[in-house]
């Protein structure tokens, strides 16, 4: 231990501010729902999944697929395209809104988190920005994906990878931080084997 003052004083710290678009009672059921039902519910229940989702307000498009074990902060504030697949213990940390679009796939273990905090303010701050995943992206097993980034149409963020900036569409990206490395290649169907 060293006797460095800190920079913050987390007694300040204050989210009164903060709105999570529904009420503390709401808040609390949602997240006994989701603690008792998702976890209960065997693998193909998943369109039990998806109504529950739903119920809450979440925007959930037809044919999505999410795993008993995922977990969403606030459902009210995500919305997920057609045929899209939620992993197994994926995360969406959803402060603010969080879009998948149309055939992404968010594997296992990774965390949409759009909650940080102002590290030069001495109250330690919360801020929240949206995180949006474009039409057929897929994020890798166990990835993080900040607050405030954007994930172009059909990128690819490989495995482990830290996503703190926007990636473009098309590319195959991977690393912490997260960069693009080299365009994906749509294969034509009649061509393959």
């Amino acid at each position: 231990m060293t006797n460095d003052q800190p920079f913050v004083d987390l007694r300040k710290y204050d989210q009164s501010w903060f709105d999570r678009g529904r009420p503390s009672w709401y808040v609390l059921l949602w997240w006994f729902v989701q603690a008792i039902a998702f976890p209960l519910t065997p693998q193909p229940l998943n369109i039990l999944r998806c109504a529950l989702l739903r119920l809450f307000g979440a925007r959930i498009g037809k044919g999505v697929l999410i795993r008993p074990t995922a977990r969403f902060t606030y459902p009210w504030k995500v919305t997920i395209g057609n045929y899209s697949w939620i992993g197994d213990n994926v995360v969406l940390y959803s402060l603010d809104q969080i879009h998948i679009g149309e055939h992404c796939v968010i594997s296992q273990k990774s965390y949409l988190c759009t909650g940080t905090h102002d590290l030069q303010d001495p109250a330690f701050g919360l801020k929240t920005a949206s995180i949006t995943i474009e039409n057929g992206a897929w994020v890798a097993a166990d990835c993080f994906v900040g607050s405030g980034v954007q994930i172009g149409a059909n990128a690819v963020i490989g495995a482990r990878s830290s996503v703190f900036t926007n990636m473009p569409s098309g590319q195959v990206c991977w690393g912490s931080p997260c960069r693009p490395k080299t365009a994906r290649i749509k294969l034509d169907p009649s061509t393959t084997p």
